[in-house]
Formats: structure tokens, sequence, C-alpha cells
């Protein structure tokens, strides 16, 4: 009883049936994103996304970043858990995915609070940080590539505020960071960022093996 358990199709179906609460624009949005080129890889898990919500409304947040947009599934699941006052600043490097997600945003009535920035993720945040905006945010959400996965980590640390959450996403990249022939730039940056958050004592963390891997990050 004291490891993970191996989850197939009917537990997953069980799961769903007894906690997932994804309402028709949630399973709309996931089925047209799973249906574009590589995109059922892409967008995170359904349970995922609940989980987020979940996280953004315990914590009381009422501002959050997302690192990577894709088709905005993740960016509807937390942009719903905000109060009415609440902000999502959303970075993506092409405007053409955001776009697919921006009619579901409408539908849910969450529009207003995201706000999308496009271009390259890193140049953004530093954008960021140089208008003063850093400690502004109460939680982070990791999820574009994997390769500048260090250095999104170490410009989020400064923009999240002191208490504030990171949540990091694919940490285990399929079982690639523990496969020596891995030696690909994603699974570089993926082994990269769990060093540097395992010896990072300005954090306090917690590894979880579900989904394709899942870090939360405390700023102390």
């Amino acid at each position: 009883m004291a490891s993970q358990v191996s989850v197939g199709p009917e537990l997953l179906e069980y799961v769903r049936e007894f906690s997932l609460r994804e309402d028709e624009i949630l399973r709309d949005l996931r089925r047209v994103t799973a249906e574009l080129p590589g995109g059922e890889s892409m967008h995170i898990m359904a349970e995922e996304g609940q989980l987020l919500a979940l996280l953004v409304a315990a914590a009381g947040v009422a501002d959050v970043l997302e690192i990577g947009t894709f088709t905005g599934y993740s960016t509807l699941w937390m942009a719903r858990a905000l109060p009415p006052h609440g902000r999502l600043v959303t970075c993506e490097l092409s405007e053409r995915w955001p776009e697919i997600g921006a009619d579901y945003w409408r539908r849910a009535g969450v529009q207003e609070r995201i706000d999308v920035r496009i271009g390259a993720a890193i140049e953004t945040l530093e954008e960021m940080l140089a208008d003063g905006h850093s400690e502004s945010f109460g939680l982070i959400f990791i999820d574009a590539d994997k390769a500048n996965y260090p250095r999104y980590y170490e410009l989020a640390l400064r923009l999240v505020r002191r208490g504030g959450l990171l949540v990091v996403d694919n940490t285990l990249l399929a079982g690639r960071v523990i496969d020596p022939l891995a030696d690909d730039a994603d699974t570089a940056g993926v082994r990269e960022v769990n060093a540097r958050i395992r010896d990072d004592q300005r954090v306090d963390i917690c590894m979880l093996p579900v989904a394709d891997g899942i870090t939360l990050v405390r700023r102390r």
C-alpha cells in the first residue's frame, strides 16, 4: 500500500466519476485541444487542472502567472478559481494557440480576468521585473519549453510573493529524467531545475509522482 498505484483507463474513469468537476466548456476545450497536432501530449490532464484551481482557491490567490498557455485549458481552470477582481497573466510564444482558448474563456465569463502576453516568456518575465512587478503573484504555474525551465524557475522566484506557490509541471518528463540515454535539451533542463529545487534553501518543496510529475514549491 505504500507504493504509487498504477492508474489504467478503468481506474482513471473511477477517479473522474467520483472527483472530476469538469463542465461542458472545459470538456469542449480539452476535446478541441486533443485534436490538434501534438495536442494530446501538450495539454494537462483534467485532474491537474482541477488541482490547480483548488490550489488557487485554497490559497486565496488573486494574482496568477502562467508560463506557457497553449490553448488555455489550464488558464480556464485557474481563472475560474480567482475572485471576481482577480487577474491571470499568461505567457505564450504564438498568438495562434490562445486564440483558440479565448472563445471558451468568453463562454465561461472570465475573459476579462486573463491577460495574454505574446512573445518569448523569458523576455516577458524580465520586462515584468524591470517594470517593478517583483513579488506580485500568489501562484505561478510553469508549463512551457523544458530547456528553459531553470531560467523560468529563477525568474518566477523573483515574481512570486513570500509564502507564494510555484507549480512546476512535467518534472518527471515521462521517465526520461532517469534514462541515461536521454541527453536532449528538454531532459537536461528538467534535470537541472529538479536539482536546483532540491538544493534551494529559499523554498519548501514537494515533488508528486502524479500525471507527468508535478513539483510544488513554496517560497519561504
